[in-house]
């Protein structure tokens, strides 16, 4: 076991600790095991932190033991940012679930590059269920996993449809992944884990609670690399989620729809916004395929860095750079890098710490590096 995964799991449970809070303090001091020992001048200096929540914030710390909390927890399926299936795209936010727990092909969420949310209204027109059916099926059967939410109307339109095609799609529940909400979509549910996976942030057990819905919809945008809103009305969660994703920088497409129907507005609100308009499917997959892929970037200037690098560094560099490029993750766990140099623990230990102040590298979430 990971110590830091038990310490992901414990800080989030600390009175007064949000997602946003517990992501700035291990930004902080760089590991939430050290943070667990922090005095409260110390967490003070972490943004978003008085002196009197500094001094609550320790006391609800001292209370819980991160192993026995652990250990409740280990029967569950979860993962956390100190996971290398963690996807980073999710860590970016501000916010991210310090805990995801999980049921059916957790390899699905790997493929995060190709992942296109689909979110709408709870009622949908016929025109807003086709929609919803023809560009959830052309994604699947382009290789794209598609992302929901699981609730009524456009989120299971969109997942049912890829489901009969045998694609991969995802569910984020506001609930515990044990529980199916509404309980209609039950067989869904189980169809869905059969080639997708479901996720939450909360744990077995977790009932439906308004307050959680709202949370989900940052996983949604969060996951995705792009968003689709079908059919939403003026005031909807669908357009709450949709401005989510544009503020954490994704591509938001609406489907254009008639002003006669109340349903529709919400997506030509996204249009006369700046959202790209879909005009078809074919189109529509000429514009997604101009999303850059997030492993591809491609560092042309490497060699004259490592020409210009002593031996010790330019190994460790070009090791990061050369799996980075032929895997499917651009992060590369620190004990690949050990064994690929052939070095000794501690000089690789101290080739990454001089590439990190010299703005090469960058350590991200679960001991694993890559090129800054």
């Amino acid at each position: 076991m990971s110590e830091e995964r038990a310490f992901w799991l414990a800080w989030s449970r600390v009175a007064g600790v949000g997602a946003i809070l517990q992501k700035r303090i291990y930004l902080q001091f760089g590991s939430l095991k050290a943070a667990w020992a922090a005095t409260p001048e110390e967490l003070f200096e972490v943004d978003g932190i008085g002196k009197q929540s500094a001094i609550a914030i320790c006391k609800s710390r001292n209370q819980l033991k991160p192993d026995q909390l652990f250990n409740e927890y280990k029967s569950q399926n979860f993962l956390t940012p100190a996971d290398p299936d963690y996807p980073r795209i999710l860590f970016e936010i501000p916010d991210p679930p310090p805990t995801l727990f999980y049921r059916g092909q957790l390899q699905v969420l790997r493929d995060f590059d190709r992942a296109i949310a689909i979110v709408g209204t709870r009622n949908p027109s016929e025109y807003g269920r086709r929609w919803t059916r023809k560009l959830s099926t052309t994604l699947a059967t382009n290789g794209f996993t598609v992302i929901s939410g699981l609730a009524d109307g456009i989120d299971a339109e969109a997942h049912q449809s890829c489901v009969k095609v045998g694609g991969k799609t995802i569910a984020v529940l506001g609930t515990g992944v044990d529980l199916v909400y509404p309980h209609k979509n039950r067989q869904l549910y189980t169809q869905i884990l059969e080639t997708g996976l479901a996720l939450s942030e909360y744990p077995a057990g977790t009932q439906p609670d308004r307050r959680h819905f709202p949370q989900r919809n940052r996983i949604v945008a969060g996951l995705s690399r792009a968003m689709i809103v079908t059919e939403a009305p003026e005031k909807s969660g669908a357009l709450i989620t949709a401005n989510l994703a544009n503020d954490y920088g994704r591509d938001v497409y609406a489907v254009p729809g008639s002003l006669d129907n109340p349903n529709a507005i919400g997506c030509l609100d996204l249009i006369h916004k700046g959202a790209q308009i879909i005009l078809g499917e074919t189109k529509f997959l000429e514009m997604i395929g101009n999303i850059p892929a997030l492993d591809s970037v491609r560092h042309p200037e490497i060699e004259s860095i490592l020409a210009d690098l002593e031996p010790s560094l330019s190994t460790v560099l070009k090791i990061i750079h050369t799996i980075a490029q032929q895997s499917d993750h651009a992060a590369v766990p620190f004990d690949l890098i050990v064994q690929t140099a052939e070095m000794p623990t501690a000089s690789v230990s101290s080739s990454l710490m001089q590439l990190e102040l010299l703005g090469f590298v960058t350590q991200v979430p679960g001991m694993r590096y890559q090129i800054a």
